[in-house]
């Protein structure tokens, strides 16, 4: 009896450390591999190690993704009109997240996994981090659905290239996956728009 009680009180102390925001740690900004040679080494690799990534290669991730670089809010990624309507969802095997890059914080959104109904590949099941890209129509209310097809994917196109450069300088691996469940997506989010690409992102598996 006493170990139930301490494996259910430990189950509840897990659920209750994911199921907060996170504050994640200030960008790296600088270093790294020189533009060119992270254009060389940029690859569509499919082969990710479930070893979940730390909170600083986390932080850095999406900052390089879409984060704030200058005093008046404007992103690392461009956007159309910088109507910044792109939302970054992060998946891990514990929560869902949203990322606010203001205040370059992950909002919680949900516990538990969510990364098999989100995305139909086998590999990308298991990334540690698995992004996904929304166009948020509620940021777009000026556009006919024309636009609002052609701007959100096209805004998704930079901000994943971003996550692709930072990957092959970190040494990350990751591929851009068109084949998601939509309509699971937003069923389970809630959100007004429509999700574009995923993103699993994750060290390379150890040969």
């Amino acid at each position: 009896m006493k170990k139930l009680v301490l494996s259910v009180a430990f189950l509840f102390a897990l659920n209750c450390m994911y199921a907060q925001d996170i504050t994640l740690p200030a960008p790296t900004k600088d270093g790294g591999k020189p533009l060119m040679e992270a254009l060389n080494s940029r690859r569509s690799v499919r082969e990710i190690a479930e070893t979940p990534l730390s909170q600083q290669t986390l932080s850095d991730l999406l900052w390089a993704a879409a984060g704030v670089n200058r005093p008046d809010g404007r992103r690392t990624a461009p956007t159309a009109m910088n109507m910044q309507e792109i939302d970054i969802y992060v998946y891990t095997a514990e929560a869902v997240y949203l990322y606010l890059p203001q205040e370059h914080t992950l909002k919680h959104l949900l516990t538990g996994d969510f990364r098999a109904e989100t995305v139909k590949q086998p590999f990308a099941r298991k990334a540690p981090v698995l992004l996904l890209y929304v166009a948020n129509y509620e940021r777009m209310k000026r556009l006919d659905q024309q636009q609002k097809d052609f701007y959100g994917a096209t805004d998704t196109g930079f901000i994943s290239q971003n996550v692709y450069l930072f990957c092959a300088q970190e040494g990350l691996n990751t591929v851009v996956l068109g084949m998601i469940d939509r309509d699971a997506a937003k069923n389970r989010l809630g959100f007004d728009g429509k999700a574009q690409l995923g993103q699993p992102v994750g060290y390379p598996k150890l040969r």
